[in-house]
């Protein structure tokens, strides 16, 4: 799991980054970054996050190599299985509420309970 890439689920949050209380985001430097789906079969969870750290390596080695295409690509990649996770496109939760992913936690509703954890 990386700091922004919230491949976590719901009970696995890292314990250094907190998780809102409804479980839909954990929070880096103040900002909100969207957890996977936990309704995600485990199987099919383990191979998202399997084929997004393999897009991640792939994204260094082609910056390594100085290779411009085969970076677009392992960042198309990625991004491809952050969607399967929940983590970016739709949302996952069905309640109507919106998304925040990205978004400072002091700019939106979560601002009251972002500003408690200090």
């Amino acid at each position: 799991m990386g700091a922004r890439g919230g491949t976590t689920g719901v009970s696995r949050e890292p314990a250094t980054h907190p998780a809102t209380p409804d479980g839909r985001y954990f929070v880096v430097r103040g900002r909100l970054w969207r957890l996977s789906n936990p309704a995600l079969d485990e199987d099919v969870r383990a191979t998202l996050v399997s084929d997004l750290m393999q897009a991640r390596r792939a994204v260094r080695d082609a910056r390594k190599n100085g290779d411009v295409s085969a970076e677009r690509e392992a960042h198309a990649a990625a991004a491809i299985a952050k969607r399967g996770l929940g983590e970016r496109g739709s949302v996952w939760w069905t309640d109507g509420a919106p998304d925040y992913n990205r978004h400072m936690a002091r700019n939106t509703p979560y601002a009251d309970w972002f500003a408690a954890l200090d």
